[in-house]
């Protein structure tokens, strides 16, 4: 079940590229994307991370190209993977032509660090001839010394001045299938470069705010800035950029669009913080629920509530419900009506298997996640 949102969000008009058969921009949903941290010439290390990412939902995956090797074993990884992999280069032309001939899907680099215009046409033409996309990757730690010159520190009109420099090389090579990036480790420096880049082109965006922290910090981090750019239409893919497991980065992404309504893959649990009211342990039950339904992908909503006094408001607008009662016996909804009572030892177990079913018939009817 799902009611119409409050405020629906309209996306920022955009170009589309694709990025092997996952489209980014001019309305398809917003990808969700993760990088992996494996050695890359370790091939069977990085395609069992790629598939754990795979299996939580990834519709791209992003690998680092530092050396011939990397890309040597490039052409093995995509081989055995499902989703399409971005090339990650930096400074070398040669990496990048060598991860087009290699089966990468996007090439993430930076037109004005790869050397001359021989070298910039060469992986414009790798790229042409193979059917990649590219993305431009501005950071404000890494802003080019003629713009820290100009305006002293990096701040958004730099960082915007430096996406477009970016963009106009592979303009005049007449190459227009790229995205654009502008991250910052700060939030409100971030978000202003985004605005400005937004209002000044039509590219897709990519958005992220780098190098976010750790696991709670850094979610918070990039709920705050990429969730106030959503919520203004602005983003097509995103990367959640967390000192956690590369599969955090996933979920953290995927919870991000589902709270602002904008995919909905995936189970969503409206949970009460809990209280003395509760006829049960409301903490723990959300945890084991949370661990236990990861791997269902059908959008599936479920509401967890301590006791009778939001309990029946909030099943009444998800597929399951939970309401604690007295004596350990709790009232389970079933779109959005009440349908039986279940005791707490049973209870968790219980709707696993309520939501594994729901999930199921979703499968069958054909209605997967968005």
């Amino acid at each position: 079940m799902s009611h119409r949102p409050y405020q629906e969000i309209r996306r920022r008009p955009s170009r589309r590229v694709m990025v092997g058969a996952v489209p980014v921009g001019d309305g398809a949903p917003i990808s969700v994307q993760s990088m992996t941290n494996t050695p890359t010439s370790d091939v069977a290390a990085t395609v069992a991370q790629i598939r754990g990412l795979e299996e939580a939902g990834a519709d791209i995956v992003r690998v680092s190209c530092p050396d011939e090797e990397s890309t040597a074993a490039l052409r093995d990884i995509v081989a055995q993977v499902r989703v399409p992999i971005i090339a990650d280069i930096h400074f070398h032309y040669r990496r990048a032509v060598e991860a087009a001939e290699a089966g990468a899907a996007c090439l993430r680099i930076n037109p004005g660090n790869i050397g001359s215009p021989d070298r910039v046409r060469e992986v414009v033409k790798a790229a042409r001839d193979h059917g990649l996309s590219m993305r431009i990757g501005v950071n404000a730690g890494s802003l080019e010394k003629h713009l820290l010159e100009k305006y002293g520190e990096p701040c958004p009109e730099a960082m915007v001045e430096s996406a477009l420099e970016h963009a106009r090389i592979l303009e005049d090579n007449d190459f227009f299938d790229f995205k654009i990036s502008v991250k910052a480790s700060d939030v409100f420096l971030a978000v202003a470069a985004y605005r400005g880049l937004a209002k000044a082109c039509d590219y897709p965006l990519h958005l992220g705010v780098t190098e976010a922290g750790g696991f709670r910090t850094g979610t918070v981090k990039s709920a705050i800035g990429m969730g106030a750019l959503l919520w203004e239409g602005i983003g097509d893919t995103i990367r959640v950029s967390l000192s956690a497991e590369p599969v955090e980065e996933i979920k953290v992404g995927f919870d991000i669009l589902k709270s602002l309504g904008l995919r909905h893959r995936g189970v969503r649990i409206v949970s009460c913080p809990s209280c003395a009211r509760q006829g049960f342990d409301v903490i723990r039950a959300v945890e084991a629920l949370e661990d236990r339904l990861s791997h269902v992908a059908q959008p599936i909503t479920l509401s967890i509530i301590g006791c009778v006094v939001n309990g029946p408001g909030e099943a009444r607008d998800t597929d399951i419900g939970l309401t604690g009662g007295g004596g350990g016996s709790h009232m389970v909804y079933v779109a959005g009506n009440p349908d039986h009572k279940i005791d707490t030892d049973a209870m968790v177990d219980h709707i696993v298997e309520l939501v594994e079913r729901k999930a199921a018939a979703l499968d069958a009817a054909g209605k997967g996640g968005s």
